[in-house]
């Protein structure tokens, strides 16, 4: 029901990525300081063609862990394949917002309220907690005017506002959304399982930082749902052109001024669409060529994160080039000392790939 299932490569029946003639890459990131390796961050990646091809792995594939944020796409997509994000008048930028963790800056503020607003709700009916804007600029204007962080600040308020929408469409309780039991989530479990290609019951299941269902599954079908979804784009599925429209069309509601998933988008035209998670997790696709990304960053390390991320890129020729300098900036990072010096680098090393194992793990 949440996936077309007219579409060759999005049909098919819950299975394991195939395992082609795999390329093994490197993408484990070193910090040095001075002429030795101080520390190592460990990265597993998982690149799948939407045919269900493992084209490539760092480390293991199979890897189950938490998607965290970035199955934000496929949570919507309840609200969105069932009507209700026209039926509640809302176009691209409001489907952008649903499907980001956006940087808390005056525009993701006012345009949550307004998705709210247009439901009849307020701030009050979100389940998610306030913190602090995720976006520099955000945090630094909260602090300038003295602004006290709401809900709406949350990077997830967008996704929130969206399951409120779901569940007065299905005339379901308000009350209680974001519990894992609650119908609004039992879907998002659903549509999650059928774009992954993984039965529902062997995806795990708990709460995520904003309090809604999180999933769990492995890195391979992470990455496959992304290449499915730009895939269905390409071939004539109104409703995932209509996620990638929105949030390659409006990359800085899906982060903010100086968040790496907007820069990226940016940088590339759109063509990178690209989701961070918590915890060292990222999920991106070549949109043209429909080749999903998945990778975790063992420690959580956000630093590891984003060098990584444009590594795998880079291999598989999806960078602009001359590689913009805002790009530049992630993968050329040096460590300084308190006197401004440069005393080490942060980069992707070598010597990082290990046994990629076959299916099975799950």
């Amino acid at each position: 029901m949440w996936i077309p299932d007219d579409l060759p490569c999005v049909a098919a029946p819950p299975r394991p990525p195939v395992t082609g003639a795999l390329r093994a890459v490197a993408v484990d990131v070193l910090v040095t300081r001075g002429t030795l390796i101080e520390a190592r961050h460990r990265v597993h990646a998982a690149i799948v063609a939407a045919d269900g091809t493992l084209l490539a792995a760092a480390r293991d594939p199979w890897s189950r862990v938490w998607w965290r944020s970035c199955a934000k796409p496929f949570q919507v997509m309840p609200l969105l394949r069932s009507g209700g994000v026209d039926a509640a008048g809302w176009g691209g930028e409001e489907l952008a917002l649903a499907c980001a963790s956006h940087g808390g800056e005056p525009e993701h503020v006012v345009l949550a309220d307004r998705m709210l607003s247009s439901l009849g709700l307020t701030a009050d009916d979100l389940a998610c907690g306030p913190h602090e804007p995720l976006a520099t600029r955000g945090a630094r204007l909260c602090r300038e005017q003295g602004t006290r962080w709401t809900r709406l600040h949350n990077n997830c308020s967008g996704k929130h506002s969206a399951m409120l929408a779901r569940a007065l469409q299905r005339q379901l309780p308000t009350r209680g959304y974001h519990e894992s039991t609650h119908g609004v989530q039992q879907e998002c479990l659903a549509a999650v399982a059928a774009w992954a290609g993984l039965p529902a019951e062997t995806i795990g299941v708990s709460a995520d930082g904003c309090g809604v269902s999180v999933f769990a599954l492995p890195l391979a079908h992470m990455a496959w749902a992304y290449a499915r979804l730009a895939w269905a784009a390409r071939h004539g599925d109104p409703a995932s052109a209509r996620v990638v429209e929105a949030m390659t069309s409006h990359p800085f509601l899906v982060g903010g001024t100086d968040r790496f998933d907007t820069l990226l988008m940016e940088a590339t035209g759109g063509n990178v669409l690209c989701k961070i998670g918590a915890e060292g997790v990222h999920t991106f696709v070549l949109v043209d060529q429909a080749i999903g990304f998945a990778l975790k960053v063992d420690d959580g390390a956000a630093r590891a994160q984003y060098p990584a991320v444009l590594a795998l890129l880079a291999a598989f020729g999806g960078l602009p080039d001359p590689l913009p300098e805002v790009l530049g900036a992630f993968i050329h990072r040096s460590v300084t000392n308190t006197r401004g010096e440069v005393v080490g680098r942060i980069a992707v090393g070598t010597g990082a790939v290990g046994h990629v194992p076959e299916w099975g793990r799950v």
